[in-house]
């Protein structure tokens, strides 16, 4: 899922089809047979037609922050204690506010979006002298007042400097933790207290209902688009260099997303954090920076908050594991090999010892359910696996043969096969 120049950037394009894997994703070196096409691209340029804009958005955030605070940018929204102290204060929005939701929900969660600008060392060939150059840009959310701020692995992956924007200072940020089969990552800045985001729910969206994304597409910062949230439960596989990434349950939206807003919030209409702006599906192919086509997706935040966590109190994160590398079935390959399904999961391997083979899976069933999720594919049997937990059992509905049978796998951790 990274680009081959090997530098940190900020969206994934998954262009055409998912790959047909031999993988379901409990382990990132698990091998795919065909890796997904995705493209992202570094988001450090500006174009001369996004600086007109910046300057036209520019006039109207200052009136909005004028009628909003009674100020104009240059009065600093947040200082880190020791350089003033905080000045925000919590904003709490209830529904029913006689008020314009859009402007309440941007003025509370805009101190909570940081802009990530990364680093990297190069070589002057001529001089062999060694300087930090900026080799990209994305977001960040403040998701505990201590200075921890929560972001996409592929936003950092490979700087050797990271630099974040806190209202209107720059903080030099620490790795406290990646997860890079997650895509996210956490740092940590010194001070505080920081302004962090209030943490929603993403068990209870619903498709329509009303969203702002906050982040610094192309480098402009605290920029906020609003949509809607267009569907969920989105699931996709992207190949990297090193690692495959999984991205399971993603909100869907219409918001406006381009490079530059990953690792940014989602949130809803009290401003409640519920996603991190995460992947663009764009049509613009491989030439300059994807357009947005109202097509973007985000981490569920209560995945995305399960993980910071664990990278904060351990460092490292771990995911149930099922045990099985599996090949997606569709009409062409069920008519080719005469399967007696049209739909599911072609079991490929099942690995010894592992909470699949205690269970009893063999290599050839078919999974065409997980409990009550119909598998169609790869992608929906590392959905189901991933939104479970270490050590919950699955009803595992499989095809052998012709006999249809359920089986019970109680999942493992992943942290033994690292």
């Amino acid at each position: 899922m990274y680009d081959s120049e090997d530098h940190p950037t900020d969206y994934v394009t998954v262009e055409g089809p998912l790959p047909v894997c031999d993988y379901t994703g409990e382990a990132a070196d698990e091998p795919c047979e065909e890796p997904a096409t995705v493209k992202r691209w570094s988001s450090a340029a500006v174009i001369t037609a996004s600086a007109l804009g910046a300057l036209a958005g520019g006039l109207l955030v200052a009136a909005a922050l004028t009628w909003v605070f009674g100020a104009w940018p240059g009065s600093r929204p947040f200082q880190p204690t020791g350089q003033g102290g905080a000045s925000i204060s919590p904003i709490t929005i209830e529904p029913g506010d006689d008020i314009n939701v859009a402007v309440a929900v941007a003025a509370k969660v805009t101190p909570s979006v940081v802009n990530v600008r990364i680093e990297r060392r190069v070589r002057d060939p001529f001089t062999g002298a060694v300087g930090l150059v900026e080799a990209g840009n994305g977001s960040g959310v403040i998701i505990r007042s201590e200075g921890y701020v929560l972001t996409n692995y592929h936003v950092i992956e490979n700087a050797d400097r990271i630099v974040l924007t806190v209202g209107v200072e720059d903080v030099d940020a620490d790795v406290v933790g990646v997860d890079p089969s997650t895509d996210l990552a956490v740092l940590s800045i010194a001070g505080g207290p920081y302004p962090a985001a209030e943490i929603g729910s993403s068990a209870n969206l619903e498709v329509g209902q009303f969203v702002l994304a906050v982040g610094s597409p192309f480098g402009l910062e605290k920029t906020v688009t609003s949509g809607i949230v267009s569907a969920l439960q989105r699931s996709s596989l992207a190949q990297g260099g090193r690692d495959i990434t999984a991205y399971t349950n993603l909100i869907q939206t219409d918001a406006a997303i381009n490079p530059g807003n990953s690792g940014g919030a989602l949130v809803d209409e009290q401003g409640r954090l519920i996603g991190i702006n995460t992947l663009i599906q764009s049509p613009s192919g491989t030439v300059g920076a994807p357009q947005s086509a109202g097509i973007g997706f985000a981490i569920p935040v209560d995945s995305a908050i399960n993980v910071a966590e664990q990278l904060i109190e351990t460092g490292r994160a771990i995911h149930p594991y099922m045990g099985v590398s599996t090949l997606t079935i569709d009409r062409a390959t069920a008519s080719q090999f005469g399967l007696p399904v049209s739909r599911g999961a072609l079991v490929q391997l099942v690995e010894p010892d592992s909470p699949a083979d205690e269970a009893g899976l063999r290599r050839g069933d078919i999974i065409v359910r997980i409990d009550n999720r119909d598998i169609g594919g790869v992608e929906d049997v590392f959905a189901s696996v991933r939104a479970a937990e270490v050590g919950e059992t699955l009803e595992v509905t499989i095809v052998r043969g012709d006999t249809e049978r359920t089986l019970e796998v109680t999942l493992g951790s992943d942290a033994e096969r690292r």
